[in-house]
């Protein structure tokens, strides 16, 4: 399987319908207050790098990273298509995430997730690439429905990743 990661700059329909899954997801979840991804024309907004994996043409996987401050940005919109998860997919996105934050001198990466077991899996994923949880940042504040992570970045010894993952 072929996986190509490139950055999205305008809107596409296949892609705006694959974020639109990843909130009919959550709505079960939590509240809508308590409900923090971002609706796809946010995610096209300067300050916003979108990115997606596509196979044979389909998106299949995305992520993004949104400015916090100037040395500090967020994950948002990670999402694996459900019929692909388990290969390793948001690992690769997640990697190429940092690697890309780490390229462009960014020192520290966030997140916000779920606290509901429903999130368990994307929890195990942060903390196997070293994120830990930290207080609310950013806009949020406490919210016993989220968990906050955070990972700071050894600039130079993350960016030379960047080139394993396949981009146009």
């Amino acid at each position: 399987m072929s996986i190509i990661i490139e950055q999205v700059v305008t809107a596409r329909p296949a892609l705006a319908a694959f974020l639109e899954a990843h909130h009919a997801d959550m709505e079960d979840t939590a509240p809508p207050e308590s409900r923090h991804a971002l609706p796809f024309d946010r995610l096209l907004v300067p300050g916003v790098r979108l990115f997606a994996a596509f196979t044979e043409g389909r998106p299949v996987a995305t992520g993004a990273l949104a400015s916090v401050d100037e040395e500090h940005e967020e994950v948002k919109s990670m999402r694996t298509d459900p019929a692909m998860r388990g290969r390793g997919l948001g690992r690769t996105m997640l990697d190429f995430l940092l690697a890309d934050a780490a390229a462009r001198g960014i020192r520290r990466v966030s997140l916000e997730t779920g606290s509901m077991d429903f999130f368990a899996p994307a929890r195990a994923l942060y903390a196997s690439a070293g994120f830990t949880e930290c207080g609310p940042f950013g806009r949020y504040r406490p919210d016993p429905l989220s968990t906050f992570m955070t990972l700071a970045l050894p600039a130079a010894s993350v960016a030379s990743d960047a080139a394993e993952v396949g981009t146009r």
